[in-house]
């Protein structure tokens, strides 16, 4: 009984504490919203070229859209080429790549855009909201 009433006590302890933060957020904390990965990048092959997305519209190459395997369609990510570090803002409006290699696929606008079209990959940083 003693112990039961012992983490009972330190229970409603740790509850009131955390409770009674009132830490104000500051911009190191903001930071912490935005999350950022690094990995390989490739683009959609033109044979794709107005076949249907995961979200029902149809692929454009001349777009800047792009397929992540878990991110929330409708997202906006900016992918910085790491290499020469060019950004595009894309919208995540498919699924994919479907390898472990790849982190990203983008159109071949977004491709262009960040230096890597005639490459066909490239490292890249993509960073976005984690509140989208």
């Amino acid at each position: 009984m003693k112990y039961c009433l012992l983490l009972l006590s330190m229970f409603l302890f740790l509850r009131v504490d955390a409770q009674g933060d009132t830490t104000t957020l500051d911009s190191t904390t903001l930071d912490l919203a935005t999350r950022i990965k690094t990995g390989m990048a490739t683009y959609y092959h033109r044979k794709f070229e107005g076949r249907r997305t995961t979200s029902g519209a149809k692929y454009r190459r001349k777009k800047l859209t792009a397929a992540h395997r878990t991110l929330p369609l409708g997202t906006i990510v900016t992918v910085t080429n790491i290499a020469n570090g060019k950004s595009v803002d894309v919208e995540i409006n498919d699924r994919g790549p479907f390898t472990k290699r790849y982190i990203i696929d983008v159109s071949e606008e977004a491709a262009k855009e960040l230096g890597f079209y005639r490459k066909g990959q490239s490292k890249v940083k993509i960073s976005y909201d984690k509140s989208s």
